[in-house]
C-alpha cells in the first residue's frame, strides 16, 4: 500500500530522515516508534504531503505521490490536538469531509450514522466539542478522518493528551476499529507500550533511520541493537567478553564474562563470529528469582537483593551477584510475598541461555 524508496529530508544542515526505504502492507497497522527528533513525524508529514522529500520517492497503492499536494492523496490524518471545528457539533464535524467531496446528503447521513455507531458516539451527535470528554473528542476526530474512506489513515500521537487509564482503553478500541475497517494505519508514537499493544509491525527509528522493523514480538524479544533493547521496554544491557570455547556435546553454547565478573553460557550461534566482545541483553522478567535453587536452567548463580521496589502487581528487584554484576529483575508480586523476598536476602537466580540476546559491541 505504501512504499518509501530511499527517502531523505534535510532542514538546512540537519538530516531529519536519512535514506529510508520502508514498505507498508495493505490493511496493516504500522507504528513509527522512536524518541523525539528521530524523524518519525517528518516521515509521516512527507507521506501526508505536508513536506516534500529532498531525495527518493513515495508511492501509495502504486501511484507516485512524491510531488502531489495533500488534497490529491487518498490519505487522512488525525492530529495530536484533534483539530475539531469548535463551532460545529459532532455530526457536522464528522460530515465535514463528505461535504467537501460533495457526497449526496442521503449517502452522507448514512455514512455518518454508520461511523458514529462504530466509534460509540450514539446520542452525542448534537453536542459541541467543548461539551465532550477527551476520549469523546478523540473518537470524533477518528470518525471525521475515517468517514471519507481513505486508503491510509495517519495518526500523529493521537492518544498523548489522554490520562493513563483512558489511553489504554483507547489503544484497544483503536486497534479493534482498524481491524474491522481494514484501513491501513500508520501510527506515530514515542510510547513503547502503545506500539507493542496496537501494532502489526513496528519500525523503530533512530537518527533519521529505521533501526529495526519487525513484529512486536520480534522487536521485544530479539532486538538487533542495544538501542532497540533499551528503548523498547526495560533491559539489562551489559558488556560481555568471550572467555570459553564451545560447550556441550553439540557445541551449542559459549562461556562469556559480563561486566562485573558474572560468567554465563550463551548460545554459540548468536555470538558475532570471531568477535572477542559483544553486549548481552536480558529482559528483567526473564530472570527467575527464588530462595531455593532453580532447576532446568543453563545459568544458575546467587545474588543479594540490593533494592526492592513495589510496583503493584510486580516487584522490581535490583540484584548484586557475588562477582559484582548488577542486574534488574521483575517478579510477580505474589511470588515476592509467598517467598518473602526482601532487601538484603541472598537468593538464587536462573537464566535460560536462549533468553540472553547478543547485540554487537
Amino acid at each position: 500500500m505504501i512504499e518509501f524508496e530511499s527517502v531523505t529530508k534535510r532542514f538546512g544542515s540537519f538530516t531529519a530522515v536519512d535514506a529510508v526505504s520502508l514498505h507498508v502492507r495493505q490493511g496493516e497497522f504500522l507504528t513509527l516508534l522512536g524518541p523525539s527528533g528521530c524523524g518519525k513525524t517528518t516521515l509521516l508529514r512527507m507521506l501526508s504531503g505536508f513536506e516534500t522529500p529532498d531525495l527518493g520517492a513515495i508511492r501509495i497503492a502504486g501511484e507516485d505521490v512524491t510531488a502531489l499536494p495533500p488534497y490529491r492523496r487518498n490519505v487522512n490524518q488525525v492530529f495530536q490536538s484533534y483539530a475539531l471545528f469548535p463551532h460545529l457539533n459532532v455530526r457536522d464535524n464528522i460530515a465535514f469531509g463528505l461535504r467537501m467531496q460533495k457526497v449526496p446528503k442521503v449517502e452522507a447521513r448514512r455514512r455518518v450514522e454508520e461511523i458514529v455507531e462504530m466509534v460509540a458516539l450514539g446520542g452525542f451527535e448534537a453536542r459541541m466539542p467543548h461539551q465532550l470528554s477527551g476520549g469523546q473528542r478523540q473518537r470524533v476526530a477518528l470518525a471525521r478522518a475515517l468517514v471519507p474512506g481513505p486508503a491510509v489513515l495517519l495518526l500523529d500521537e493521537p492518544l498523548s493528551a489522554l490520562d493513563a487509564k483512558l489511553r489504554r482503553q483507547m489503544q484497544v478500541e483503536l486497534k479493534r476499529l482498524q481491524r474491522r475497517l481494514g484501513t491501513t494505519f500508520v501510527f506515530v508514537t514515542h510510547d513503547q507500550e502503545e506500539a507493542l499493544t496496537m501494532s502489526d509491525r513496528i519500525a523503530v527509528m533512530r537518527g533519521g533511520r529505521v533501526e529495526q522493523l519487525g513484529t512486536p514480538t520480534e522487536i521485544y524479544h530479539r532486538p538487533v541493537s542495544g538501542f532497540v533493547a533499551e528503548f523498547v521496554g526495560e533491559a539489562n544491557l551489559l558488556a560481555a567478553e568471550r572467555v570459553g570455547g564451545e560447550q556441550g556435546r553439540d557445541g551449542a553454547a559459549l562461556r562469556v564474562r559480563l561486566e562485573g565478573g558474572l560468567e554465563l553460557s550463551v548460545p554459540a550461534m548468536a555470538w558475532p563470529g570471531g568477535a572477542a566482545r559483544a553486549r548481552v541483553s536480558v529482559r528483567p522478567e526473564k530472570l527467575c528469582v527464588s530462595k531455593r535453587p532453580i532447576e532446568g536452567v543453563e545459568n544458575l548463580f546467587q545474588a543479594v537483593i540490593a533494592e526492592e521496589i513495589f510496583q503493584g502487581a510486580f516487584d522490581h528487584l535490583v540484584l548484586r551477584t557475588e562477582a559484582g554484576t548488577v542486574l534488574s529483575a521483575v517478579v510477580p508480586n505474589e511470588s515476592a510475598v509467598m517467598e518473602a523476598l526482601h532487601e538484603g536476602d541472598r537468593v538464587w537466580c536462573g537464566l535460560h541461555a536462549d533468553d540472553l540476546v547478543i547485540v554487537a559491541a
